[in-house]
């Protein structure tokens, strides 16, 4: 049995995603061999990573400076008749990494059946959670900000194409369908990514060429 402090750190890097006991007992017997003072600067990278970054008031995209808006929504030579809704984070880098898509983004937070899951496991449970616990999708959040996108620091924006470019996964193909069920009152042009990704992969280790296939192939 490992001794208090070193286990309290293997159960805190075990919820990370993908990241097992054994791998998390890696990482902390990994901090033990470090130097105090590369320590002291992984805790002030993570301590700054709280304090200076922030969620872009409109997509939801991390970001660092005063603004309210990340770079992406901020640069005026965007497509501001196009929003892509992507899953997480680094969807949307993989899908900037393509050069071929100029508009504007969404990110959703997760999927449908991580959420239904969530609250299948939670239910009779008063404890409180924040959405990022709960994986919660952003659905409100996305009408809102399809509906008056100005009141988000976007004026002069009206969409027409609302692409959901979310992984060709089960939980992605849920996902899908349950936002075009959802936008649908909108009357927008709504298309999904294209065939080129292999069924159940991610888009976040798509190669740039099978991206941009997909992109250009949205229907």
């Amino acid at each position: 049995m490992h001794p208090n402090s070193i286990q309290k750190l293997i159960n805190i890097f075990s919820k990370f995603p993908t990241v097992g006991p054994r791998v998390a007992g890696r990482f902390v017997f990994y901090l033990l061999r470090l130097p105090k003072e590369e320590v002291i600067k992984i805790v002030e990278a993570i301590n700054n990573l709280r304090e200076l970054v922030k969620t872009c008031s409109f997509c939801f995209n991390p970001f660092e400076n005063e603004e309210t808006l990340c770079s992406v929504c901020r640069d005026p030579r965007r497509d501001k008749t196009l929003l892509c809704i992507v899953e997480k984070e680094s969807d949307l880098i993989s899908i900037e990494k393509t050069h071929k898509y100029n508009g504007l983004y969404f990110i959703l937070g997760g999927t449908v059946a991580k959420r239904n899951k969530f609250l299948a496991s939670e239910k009779n449970k008063p404890t409180v959670h924040t959405q990022e616990d709960t994986g919660q999708l952003r659905t409100q959040e996305l009408i809102e900000r399809i509906k008056n996108p100005s009141n988000f620091g976007l004026p002069e924006t009206k969409f027409e194409e609302i692409i959901i470019a979310v992984n060709p996964t089960t939980e992605g193909e849920a996902t899908t369908l349950y936002l075009e069920r959802t936008l649908k009152q909108f009357g927008k042009k709504i298309t999904r990514l294209g065939r080129g990704l292999p069924l159940g992969g991610e888009l976040e280790y798509a190669d740039e060429e099978t991206l941009s296939s997909a992109l250009e192939g949205r229907r």
